[in-house]
């Protein structure tokens, strides 16, 4: 976009910045003077180029300004934005809604397409000169709002007024650079960033199947930035760019020759133009030349619907361009607005006169035929200032002004509210920036109008499609939308059945670097090019293709690689002859802790039972059926709550059973010390103690269970990478440290329950029960060490199936170890089972 508005609120302190802006004012020459103006409460000033560029004298300083000379009058487009800004205050004037009791005025001023003039014109809005300069000048500080035309214009009289805070609103700025709120803190817009519109036509591309594209750009910050983010968007889509050319109008006619030559030799069907109108008829001049067509053009909003474009024959390769652009409006009662100008109403003003002599091809000045009477009529008239059906930019000039215009409204409602402001104080320039970013209204046209935090507004544009009319005219055809606020499925629609393409044709382009690949052939990507360019090469055993470009990694391949045979997915099932027999010796386990359970109840009153703490032995018990059910967890297509489920219950149980083994293991030192004279060391270790140890034991495991479930708990998972032919379901560990923790926690009281049963093994044998626990432990600590290795190298379903067998066999160690001979006792040898035996040598040989 080569435009742009500034829109500023001044409201500075009682030294007014004019008296300081006078001194540059000075060594840069003569102060300008607005070219339609009309002087209200509240005043908004415009720049506009009216006029061609031309070398402007610098006059010396003085008290009264004289309006600088420029080149003849050539900007319909200038001079319809300065009547629709006069046109949307008048609206805003006679509204009783917005701002009552407050007129708006203006101050508009010409650029003359220069950098310099465009500096002195923004100086002068700032300033508030008027007529005459004096003293004066500096006592009444203005409250102004300005508008600003041409692109360079913005970072000149940015990097001017940076130090002054003052608020910004532009109605046709698109560059991506100015959403940086480091260097454009208090800028606004109401045309969407370049930004957006770059992801739009990466997307819309990606819609169309179009992989491979190339690029023209302007070179300049529209161009660069905008096919900057094209390219970052398209990267993303799997889009690759052949080349990307660079133009500007002032380039020799060799670097379009030059550019030409590349659109010619690349195989690129589909160009993306991000060019500025002025940088893009020097190449469309050359294409013409050379009569190169069946390109499929791609176009930016800068040209899409440039009129002067379509009605040029020589550009009908042009025709089936797809582009966005601006989102249309309808402005009711616009257009008889502008047909309603006329000199006689400022007589003394030059511009009236300039635009109504360019227009109707006519002079003032002359009395003979072709001088201007005054009777012509502008609504008679078929041009670029009458035509009100595109009104793309013009409504953005509307809506910049609506935007003023409601800011003030409630900076002005809530500073006269508020009991806080003294008579005279105005509102501070950071306070009105707080209201433009808060700011949110919906214009007569239906459109709703707010900023982000970057002051943009939502991004919306029309799908434009360059179609051919009966009449051999190019149309701009409306086949879609672009709406950033819409999810990112319904943001961008097309409707394509009402498309035409490159040459006017029904045949849908394909631009793509090499075709897709057959059934049973594959992408190979070739050296040094991008992703986008491949041969085709037969699928390797185990994938297959029969899509365009597709490979499916969940199938196995059949023998002609075109069809998929689904990869064996593989469980530890309880229908497997391996998974019945761990089910079968699972249940056994807890089959028999139920009869030892069962047979030490019976026997409960007997000494056998109640040494050593028969509530340790009916826990231990508890906890080794709970032991062998949980193996059950393991068998069966692991799910989100198994795989939970048989991690924690593994390692809590058997923390509960190592627990009470430990307990039973320190009853018996205990035991041995307190036979000692004189030893009191019992109380210290009693029924209380013994049941607290086992508790505190195991709630350190449940701690370190609830941690790696509520961090990173286990969950199904394909493991594709094992096996290429078949899937392994399997259960992911999640947290590896968490499995290792509560393994590593298992094993350390195992580690120590062994070391304290072997010190007690060869204590008298009325306390032998020390040496089963011993064996038991090195039991349970041998398979459980020979368990690691085999846990990580064991595949796929194996692996389940050695983790249950630690289980199992553990299990039945601690059971037989432990409680096999004091079952032998009780069945066999009732004799042995007297507190006289228990108490004496004899008896405890026995066992």
């Amino acid at each position: 976009m080569q435009e742009y508005i500034f829109i500023r609120v001044y409201i500075y302190t009682k030294v007014h910045i004019a008296c300081k802006l006078s001194q540059i004012c000075r060594l840069l020459g003569q102060p300008a003077l607005p070219l339609l103006s009309a002087q209200k409460d509240i005043n908004i000033g415009a720049i506009f180029s009216f006029h061609k560029s031309a070398l402007l004298k610098i006059q010396p300083f003085t008290s009264k300004p004289k309006p600088t000379t420029c080149g003849s009058f050539n900007s319909l487009r200038g001079f319809k934005y300065a009547q629709t800004l006069i046109f949307t205050i008048e609206e805003i004037n006679n509204s009783t809604q917005l701002l009552p009791g407050v007129s708006l005025g203006y101050k508009i001023y010409d650029s003359c397409s220069s950098v310099s003039q465009t500096v002195l014109s923004g100086m002068s809005l700032m300033n508030g000169y008027e007529e005459t300069l004096s003293d004066t000048s500096c006592s009444r500080p203005p409250i102004v709002v300005f508008v600003m035309f041409m692109k360079i214009t913005l970072f000149v009289i940015h990097s001017f007024f940076f130090v002054f805070v003052f608020l910004q609103i532009s109605h046709f700025a698109t560059c991506a650079c100015l959403s940086n709120r480091k260097r454009f803190p208090s800028f606004f817009r109401t045309i969407p960033s370049d930004y957006y519109q770059s992801r739009a036509l990466a997307q819309l591309v990606k819609h169309f199947g179009w992989t491979w594209v190339g690029t023209v750009r302007s070179r300049g910050d529209y161009g660069n930035n905008g096919i900057a983010a094209f390219e970052e968007t398209a990267k993303q889509e799997g889009i690759c760019i052949e080349y990307s050319e660079a133009i500007l109008s002032t380039d020799p006619k060799e670097q379009f020759l030059k550019t030409l030559e590349v659109i010619k030799k690349g195989t690129a069907r589909v160009v993306l133009a991000f060019v500025a109108v002025g940088d893009f008829i020097p190449l469309l001049n050359v294409i013409a030349q050379h009569n190169i067509t069946g390109i499929q053009w791609v176009g930016s909003e800068s040209w899409i619907t440039y009129r002067t474009f379509a009605e040029t024959k020589e550009y009908s390769f042009l025709s089936g361009a797809v582009g966005f652009a601006i989102a249309n409006a309808k402005l009711v009662g616009l257009r008889e607005f502008l047909v309603n100008v006329h000199p006689d109403q400022e007589p003394k003003n030059e511009l009236l006169k300039e635009f109504w002599e360019t227009v109707f091809q006519c002079s003032f000045r002359s009395n003979r035929s072709g001088g201007c009477t005054g009777s012509e009529k502008l609504a008679e008239l078929q041009n670029e200032y009458t035509d009100v059906s595109e009104l793309r930019i013009v409504n953005k000039v509307y809506t910049a002004v609506y935007a003023i215009a409601h800011t003030l409204h409630n900076v002005l409602k809530d500073f006269r509210s508020s009991t806080s402001s003294s008579k005279g104080e105005q509102p501070k320039p950071q306070k009105v920036l707080e209201y433009m970013r808060d700011v949110r209204f919906t214009v007569k046209t239906g459109e709703e109008i707010f900023f982000d935090s970057s002051g943009d507004p939502a991004a919306r544009y029309d799908l434009i499609n360059w179609q051919l009319a009966d009449d051999g005219s190019l149309q701009f055809k409306h086949v879609g939308f672009y709406d950033s606020s819409l999810s990112s499925k319904q943001c961008l629609q097309v409707i394509q059945e009402h498309m035409i393409w490159a040459g006017n044709s029904r045949q849908f382009p394909v631009s793509v670097c090499s075709e897709s690949c057959p059934p049973g052939t594959r992408k190979a990507v070739q050296k040094g090019r991008p992703v986008c360019c491949y041969d085709c090469i037969l699928c390797a055993e185990g994938e297959i293709n029969n899509e365009t470009g597709k490979i499916a990694h969940v199938y196995w391949s059949n023998e002609g690689k075109d069809k998929c045979v689904l990869k064996v997915v593989e469980f530890l099932s309880y229908t497997e002859i391996m998974g019945r027999v761990l089910c079968i010796f699972s249940f056994f386990g807890v089959l028999l802790t139920a009869i030892v359970s069962f047979l030490f109840y019976l026997h409960k009153e007997t000494p056998i039972v109640r040494a050593n703490n028969s509530e340790l032995s009916f826990l231990l018990l508890f906890s080794l059926s709970l032991c062998f059910l949980c193996s059950l967890t393991f068998i069966g297509r692991p799910t989100e709550w198994s795989c939970m489920l048989r991690h924690t219950a593994f390692g809590i149980t058997f923390v509960l059973c190592i627990s009470c083994v430990l307990g039973k293991t320190i009853v018996v030192l205990m035991a041995f010390r307190a036979t000692l004279p004189g030893s009191n060391v019992m109380k210290w270790f009693g029924p209380l103690q013994q049941r607290l140890s086992v508790v505190s034991l195991s709630l350190i495991q449940m701690i370190i269970c609830v941690l790696w479930l509520t961090i990173s708990p286990p969950i199904p998972y394909m493991n594709l990478s094992y096996y290429r032919e078949k899937i392994i379901l399997e259960c992911n560990l999640g947290s590896a440290l968490g499995f290792w923790a509560v393994l590593g926690y298992t094993g350390l009281l195992s580690t120590l329950c062994f070391i304290l049963a072997f010190l007690a093994r060869k204590l008298p044998d009325n306390f032998n029960e020390a040496k089963f626990i011993t064996f038991s432990m090195l039991i349970f600590c041998a398979v459980w060490i020979t368990f690691i290795p085999a846990y990580i190298s064991s595949p796929g379903k194996f692996t389940v199936a050695v983790q249950i067998f630690a289980i199992l066999a553990s299990s039945f160690g601690l059971l037989f170890c432990i409680f096999a001979p004091k079952c032998y006792i009780i069945l066999l040898k009732p004799e042995k089972n007297t507190k006289k035996q228990m108490m004496g040598k004899s008896s405890s040989k026995a066992l």
